[in-house]
């Protein structure tokens, strides 16, 4: 079985990328860009997808819910 090895700074990388590009104007695009972006962070740290986009989801929201002037 052939697996692929993420290095730490490369995860960071992407982590931080992802996390720029989620907030959103609307509560449904601060519900799919914070999805995306927790499900892609999950998928490249090796956990589970479904459940990183669900924690993305809610993140951003509520972020983005007390913040608004900061998304």
């Amino acid at each position: 079985m052939d697996t692929h090895n993420i290095k730490p700074a490369s995860a960071f990388a992407l982590v931080a990328l992802l996390g720029l590009a989620a907030c959103g104007d609307t509560l449904g695009e601060q519900v799919l860009l914070g999805g995306a972006a927790g499900g892609g962070t999950a998928a490249a740290a090796g956990g589970d997808p479904l459940t990183g986009a669900a924690v993305g989801a809610a993140a951003n929201v509520a972020y983005c819910q007390t913040y608004p002037e900061r998304c």
